[in-house]
């Protein structure tokens, strides 16, 4: 649960921008739509080595991002 405290002189988009920072930041939404389906830990494994590799490539200039 996110709490925000706004004292009272506070405008209320404001209090709504610490909101939506606050919300990003702890990554909930991310959370909600990793768990809307199982993955297996191997397809996991799979993806982060993928993107490693990917990652490398990248900073050795074979491919260019």
């Amino acid at each position: 649960m996110l709490i925000i405290d706004s004292k009272d002189c506070e405008n209320i988009d404001k209090a709504l921008k610490k909101y939506k920072k606050k919300f990003e930041k702890a990554k909930i939404l991310l959370q909600l739509r990793e768990r809307q389906s199982y993955t297996k830990p191997s397809v996991k494994h799979r993806t982060k080595v993928l993107k490693a590799v990917y990652k490398q490539k990248i900073a050795s200039g074979q491919i260019e991002g």
